[in-house]
């Protein structure tokens, strides 16, 4: 639990600059549409991860060395990706709006100046805190979920994850898009209602299946919901503040969301499982959604009452 803490730290730092990032390069027809390709490339690592597990199980090593040293290979190779990816963040663009910016911001700490927005730190804690639980609920959960309780094997489990993980990349951009056309507030709207009502119903389903295609397409079912707000999270945030405060306000709040409800799912799944009530934590999920459905019936349509134009 503390490692996934710790990691949901770690996110939210990364997050914060390239949902920002993301968000201001895009021209203001567009923000939702480019700016969901975060998630694609979030999802995309996922992907990646299950290919080299793939090979690793089925071309270089045994199940015995995979078990004994093997599981290190993808940790060393997350490494490198990671250094090579600082190198070519020194070498990026600043955005226009970072540019135009520079001349109006006062020189004063980011944290001091988030402390002037409580209201929209506490939007970000709250539309994140139901989507975070059910992204690692659909996807690091999920592989051990089909494993344990469907009683899949490794290789079909992987197999299953990898089609609906493809399936969920293919979703985002479609999602922003449409956001772009009708707007944020009806498409995290529709996450907060049928996450809330199908959550349990489709986790329940899964749980008593043996077949490996109704599991996928289980897990299909719930990545429409999901999408809804995982295309288009980082564009709401970003479109809450000004830009002299824009990074800050989107990583430090969901940094701090992701570590309690993201990271902590899948430990707080496989707790009840131990305790012999699995079936309490499709209720706990549906419930975290649920709040965070009234954060998006309080809250502002960004796109229609955006911050972007905003540097002070």
């Amino acid at each position: 639990a503390l490692a996934r803490i710790i990691e949901g730290l770690s996110l939210g730092g990364e997050y914060g600059a390239s949902a920002t990032y993301l968000t201001e390069i895009a021209d203001p027809e567009h923000r939702g549409f480019y700016s969901s390709f975060q998630y694609v490339t979030l999802i995309g690592g996922q992907l990646t991860a299950i290919l080299v597990l793939l090979l690793l199980q089925n071309v270089f090593l045994t199940h015995e060395q995979l078990v004994a040293w093997g599981w290190r290979i993808p940790f060393i190779i997350g490494a490198v990706l990671a250094v090579t990816a600082m190198f070519m963040r020194r070498h990026m663009q600043e955005t226009e709006a970072f540019e135009a910016a520079k001349g109006t911001m006062k020189r004063e700490s980011s944290l001091r100046g988030l402390l002037k927005y409580p209201r929209e730190v506490a939007i970000v804690v709250g539309l994140t805190a139901g989507g975070t639980a059910a992204f690692y609920t659909f996807t690091t959960y999920m592989q051990t979920f089909v494993k344990q309780t469907v009683g899949l094997s490794d290789i079909v489990t992987t197999y299953v994850i990898a089609g609906s993980l493809i399936f969920a990349a293919i979703l985002q951009p479609v999602y922003g898009a449409i956001s772009d056309r009708i707007g944020r507030k009806p498409v995290l709207m529709f996450f907060g209602i049928a996450g809330t009502l199908l959550t349990v119903p489709i986790l329940t389903t899964l749980s008593g299946t043996k077949s490996p295609w109704i599991a996928f397409l289980l897990i299909c079912g719930a990545w429409i919901f999901t999408a809804g707000y995982t295309s288009i999270n980082a564009v709401v945030k970003a479109e809450l503040f000004p830009t002299s405060v824009r990074a800050t306000g989107v990583a430090v709040p969901y940094a701090l969301t992701v570590s309690i409800f993201g990271g902590t799912a899948p430990a707080i799944a496989l707790f009840f499982k131990q305790q012999g009530h699995e079936q309490w934590f499709y209720y706990y999920l549906a419930g975290i959604i649920f709040l965070s459905f009234l954060v998006y019936a309080l809250m502002r349509d960004t796109k229609h009452a955006s911050a972007m134009h905003r540097h002070e």
